[in-house]
């Protein structure tokens, strides 16, 4: 009997490419770039009287190369498919199997093979196809539900958006439930008051003209456990610094206290993102492209996962290359565990590890692009450092003492010590790490030994508004809610900031006017919406159906059927809801009424007061302080067809200068040469 003629379908070339080194040279591999059907761009594409039926069609830009690929898979009877193991690669897998399946009637499920793993590597390739299985149906009904949850919302509310609001806006089940998170935090600081409040710092020196540095802590009766002292004004803070000047010093207390900080857990999809931004500025969508072109190349495990596992294979690697290059004394007796934090991690999955650990980022470099060197070496000291011992440090608090009996006053001076590194050793860039890892240490002082006063030094300062969220802060809350999954933190974020429902501010997110206006608009007429709790529910639900513990038709229908007829009431009210105006002083050229901000799709734009009759509108033109490195023109904020801003300059189109980044290293140079 003739052997069967096979081919191997997997997402993209780069993975071809890698997995081609262990599987038999005449296996055929193909990629099929992504999706390979999808519901239409131009209708619902939900036949909701079907039970929801949704029609898949080959999209225009993808009908040449799907024709190619059917010709090329006609003559082949075995077909491995080997996407990536989550529901949106079990979809690729399941809209292949038909698409070859019509074009060759002749096929049978039977002749399709799933193929799962996590890692690109010769023993985990031959694990997977020595144990092939078929398509898991319950993956890829949950994956359609999501696809059919997520048409009805957005084809069914976004025109009434158009209708309400203004044409070209869009609502989304995780989207604007992202976008509420933002708003809600905006209003928190926007209500916010600030209070006064002062500090005291004194500077300190000891008979041996040691320095050292102690903050005031109480007044009064200074053997009480609380009573920490609050100044209000500065009116306070200078009666108190005459007292202190009074005062003659000695030492009280000295704590030693031994601390140890354990290790981060090794990265999971959400963490990854977080350690990323916070490190090297990227953003949520550019570090997951760094990541999927690193587990396409076989560097690391699949990087979408909510899972703190690491296998017992990687552990044992991980642990002899830390005994090798650290010595015995950085090796914990055990393996460490990490609890997912997650109610519905998929703990069978790993975290997110380098495929071999001897693989240091040194050695390659050469082989890496830039945003994948810094990804990988992020990976690869995370992985290492979460299975080595806790750093030590010896903490340090001492009371210095008023010895007048009439003033009664405490100040407190702190140290730090570091007695081992640990695992800091090889991880200490973590957002925050840096003042921890950092000694502050306090010169040999002993109780009752007199101190002088140098110095006292009053701040002044305010209470701080909650902080608006970063990407990393966002994708943190996102996680916390449990709204979304691994796989859409990165795509949610980068949607809401191109249809400008939110904007960023340095590393901040703010939402626009049209966040406002469209947030207040749902939560009015549909706050299941934007409710975070129907969200992570709806969320369990959608994982439930993966599971095989609910069926999707029932579940979109219990949505639906109210969320339709909310639709049709809301349409029938005539009530719109105005985006306002910034007045400026600027006058329309054309017919001398005054011109105004609005704001559309692309963003806000001068437009005149007198439209319609008078159709004037021109770019908004903000100026920063900041002067062209190649005219001396002025830099101007601009955006382009997307909405992505960047920096021109003024004397376009005669000075082409154009950046992504805002010019601070110029401003100088510039200055110097005009």
């Amino acid at each position: 009997m003739a052997k069967p003629k096979v081919a191997v379908i997997v997402e993209s070339p780069t993975k071809a490419k890698t997995i081609s080194k262990y599987l038999p040279s005449n296996y055929q591999i193909e990629a099929s770039f992504g999706h390979m059907r999808d519901l239409p761009k131009g209708n619902l594409g939900v036949d909701v009287e079907n039970n929801f039926n949704p029609s898949y069609v080959i999209p225009r830009d993808k009908t040449k190369q799907v024709n190619q690929f059917k010709k090329q898979m006609i003559d082949k009877s075995l077909f491995y498919l080997a996407t990536d193991p989550d529901r949106e690669g079990e979809a690729i897998a399941f809209h292949v199997r038909e698409i070859l399946k019509k074009n060759n009637k002749d096929l049978h499920d039977r002749d399709f093979k799933r193929v799962v793993f996590h890692e690109i590597t010769k023993e985990a390739i031959q694990e997977a196809f020595e144990r092939p299985m078929m398509l898991n149906e319950k993956l890829f009904e949950a994956q359609t539900a999501r696809r059919v949850l997520d048409r009805l919302v957005g084809y069914k509310l976004s025109p009434l958006l158009w209708d309400k609001i203004r044409k070209g806006l869009s609502a989304g089940r995780v989207q604007s439930v992202t976008v509420k998170l933002i708003v809600d935090r905006e209003r928190e600081i926007q209500a916010f008051k600030a209070e006064e409040y002062w500090e005291v710092e004194a500077d300190f020196f000891t008979v041996r003209n040691d320095k050292f540095k102690a903050i005031l802590y109480k007044r009064g009766d200074i053997t009480k456990k609380n009573g920490k002292i609050t100044i209000k004004n500065e009116q306070e803070a200078q009666l108190i610094l005459k007292e202190l000047e009074k005062g003659e010093y000695r030492v009280g207390k000295i704590e030693d206290k031994k601390v140890s900080k354990s290790p981060y857990p090794p990265f999971i999809t959400s963490t990854l993102q977080q350690a990323a931004i916070n490190i090297y500025s990227f953003s949520s969508k550019r570090t997951m492209m760094a990541a999927q072109k690193l587990f396409e190349k076989g560097l690391i495990t699949y990087m979408r996962t909510d899972s703190f596992n690491l296998s017992e294979s990687a552990t044992s690697k991980i642990r002899e290359y830390i005994k090798s290059n650290f010595g015995k004394d950085y090796l914990p007796e055990s393996v460490l565990r990490y609890k997912s934090r997650s109610k519905v991690a998929q703990e069978a999955h790993e975290a997110i590890r380098p495929t071999d650990i001897n693989l240091t980022p040194t050695n390659l470099n050469s082989d890496l692009e830039g945003d994948e060197k810094k990804v990988y070496e992020l990976i690869w000291k995370r992985t290492l450092a979460c299975q080595m011992e806790k750093s030590q440090y010896l903490q340090t608090s001492c009371d210095i003492i008023t010895t007048n009996f009439d003033l009664n006053y405490l100040l407190k001076a702190n140290g730090n010590r570091l007695l081992f590194s640990g695992w800091r050793k090889v991880y200490t860039t973590e957002n925050g790490d840096h003042d921890i890892n950092q000694e502050h240490l306090l010169p040999e002082l002993k109780i009752e030994e007199k101190v002088l006063l140098d110095k006292l030094s009053p701040n002044q300062k305010f209470t701080k508004p909650p902080a608006r969220y970063t990407e990393a802060s966002l994708i943190k809350a996102l996680e916390e809610h449990d709204i979304g999954r691994p796989s859409t933190y990165a795509p949610t974020i980068s949607t809401i900031l191109a249809r400008l429902y939110i904007e960023k501010e340095e590393k901040s997110l703010k939402p626009t006017e049209v966040g406002f206006k469209v947030t207040d608009f749902l939560v009015q007429y549909f706050p299941d919406i934007v409710n975070y709790d129907f969200t992570a529910e709806m969320e369990e639900s959608l994982d439930a159906v993966a599971r095989g513990e609910r069926k999707w038709v029932p579940l979109i229908a219990e949505f639906y059927s109210p969320f339709e007829k909310k639709i049709e009431a809301v349409f029938a009210d005539g009530q719109k809801i105005e985006l306002e105006e910034d007045k400026t002083t600027e006058v329309c050229e054309k017919c001398g009424k005054p011109m105004v901000i609005k704001v559309g799709r692309f963003g806000r734009f001068l437009a005149c007061s007198g439209y319609p009759e008078c159709k004037n509108a021109k770019p908004l033109v903000q100026k920063i302080d900041f002067k062209c490195p190649e005219c001396g023109g002025d830099v101007v904020i601009k955006r382009t067809k997307k909405g992505r801003k960047f920096y021109g300059c003024s004397n376009y189109p005669n000075c082409k200068y154009a950046s992504w980044k805002k010019p601070q290293e110029k401003k100088a140079e510039v200055e110097k040469t005009n």
